[in-house]
């Protein structure tokens, strides 16, 4: 099997992996799926997802085809590199090989001017026309006309903050100090018309290329807040060159007054997706953003 027999029969995969026609290399693939480096009979590379047997739990309906929407909706703007999706099957996705490379100030700067590019593609409403998945949840794209503080508090806290409760993650009066940043959203301010976003912007979902050049991976893609993207690249270390990626894009797309103030808001989801999916290891970061968002001690450092 070559690239172009695979581009002209991705349903062959599975039947080509079963028979172990093609090399198959292990490569790091995060926490909620396997991944592989196949090599084909031309020599190009394809990077494989699949749902792990370890799951205990078939597939969810529409898993991969969420991320492939998403993926060829990010792509069609044109700015920030996005691997091209070859194989879009139930249990299996193949994308476009990315040789990785390490980050460099200039690939910094210039996915900061690339992600400004992205979100000023918009979307034509908060969520999307696909059903939505972050990690191995589903995620509400219901399409809505906004505004994005009363979006945000129904279809990105208050779902994630249930989950985390009914999973014991957080504690009731854990809950209620969310609750209080859910129910006073309207005061932080922000509100602007959706921006096409990855979604799940965590360092981890930025892969730096041998090209010198920063590409999205893993998408939870929507139509959403451009400060939640951004708010997320600092998370759990922040990206490298953090500082000059933003200052790129703020060239290129200057931000509204008190974005800074409004960083733990937008991490909240994230954080929230972490402890409803992996428990309380994440419970202390939710309540330290909770507080910050609602003007505490605790504030969220980038960019200062």
């Amino acid at each position: 099997m070559d690239l172009a027999y695979l581009r002209a029969h991705p349903a062959h995969l599975p039947t080509f992996l079963t028979h172990q026609r093609i090399r198959e290399t292990p490569v790091a693939g995060g926490d909620i799926c396997a991944a592989a480096r196949l090599t084909l009979d031309d020599g190009h590379s394809v990077f494989a997802k699949s749902w792990p047997e370890r799951a205990g739990r078939p597939v969810p309906e529409g898993f991969f085809a969420a991320e492939a929407a998403g993926l060829r909706w990010l792509r069609e703007a044109g700015t920030v590199p996005v691997p091209e999706v070859i194989v879009a099957l139930p249990g299996l996705l193949a994308l476009e090989w990315v040789e990785p490379g390490e980050p460099t100030p200039e690939a910094a700067e210039r996915f900061g001017r690339e992600l400004a590019g992205l979100h000023r593609a918009g979307a034509p409403a908060f969520g999307a026309t696909w059903s939505g998945f972050i990690g191995a949840l589903g995620q509400d794209n219901t399409p809505d006309d906004g505004p994005w503080s009363r979006w945000f508090a129904e279809r990105r806290l208050a779902p994630y903050l249930r989950r985390s409760v009914d999973g014991g993650a957080l504690s009731d009066d854990d809950a209620a100090l969310v609750e209080q940043v859910i129910g006073r959203i309207g005061e932080f301010g922000g509100d602007e018309p959706p921006a096409r976003l990855h979604g799940d912007l965590w360092p981890g979902n930025v892969l730096w290329g041998a090209d010198d050049r920063a590409w999205l991976v893993d998408p939870a893609a929507h139509g959403g807040h451009r400060e939640t993207d951004l708010a997320q690249l600092a998370l759990f270390g922040g990206i490298p060159y953090l500082d000059r990626a933003l200052a790129a894009y703020r060239e290129s797309w200057p931000l509204p007054d008190r974005w800074r103030d409004r960083v733990p808001l937008h991490q909240l989801h994230l954080l929230l997706v972490h402890t409803a999916l992996f428990g309380g290891g994440y419970r202390d970061a939710v309540i330290q953003n909770a507080r910050a968002a609602l003007g505490g001690p605790e504030r969220a450092t980038v960019d200062r």
